[in-house]
């Protein structure tokens, strides 16, 4: 049985260190054996990987390489709260939020980015309940927000 560890291996990624909250909130919390990590933007190397709207310059292919760079520092956060993500028992929800134009209705495609993500990662485990929103703008114009909570051991 592969672990989240290995199979993050298997896929190429590597965590980059969380991103410290840009506000007055923590980046997650825990109670009982529930984790929920805040809201994550698309940072690469410090940087959003995509800004702007969904619909109006930002291509779906775009919107979904932004929720899957969200998801992967959504488990950054999580590997930070836990010190293992073997001690992630299961992905309950994540939830989406797309910038997009008024007329924007692929919101779900764009989302799979983090889904199909948190799937490769923790396998059956990481199948979720999930909400994808559009929203007319997000912190430092990312295209995408991704936040999750998590059943822990």
């Amino acid at each position: 049985m592969t672990t989240p560890a290995q199979r993050l291996a298997e896929l190429g990624i590597t965590l980059p260190t969380p991103a410290a909250p840009i506000a007055n909130y923590v980046a997650f919390t825990m109670a009982g054996d529930l984790l929920i990590v805040s809201g994550q933007l698309p940072l690469v190397d410090g940087r959003i990987l995509h800004t702007g709207k969904l619909g109006a310059g930002v291509s779906v292919e775009q919107g979904s390489a932004a929720a899957r760079a969200s998801c992967i520092n959504v488990i950054a956060q999580a590997q930070a709260a836990l010190g293992d993500l073997g001690r992630v028992r299961r992905v309950l929800r994540l939830g989406g939020f797309i910038a997009c134009a008024p007329d924007f209705t692929q919101h779900a495609l764009v989302m799979n980015g983090a889904s199909d993500l948190a799937v490769a990662v923790f396998g059956d485990a990481g199948r979720h309940a999930r909400s994808t929103v559009g929203v007319p703008s997000l912190p430092a114009d990312a295209a995408v927000e991704v936040e999750g909570m998590f059943q822990i051991s």
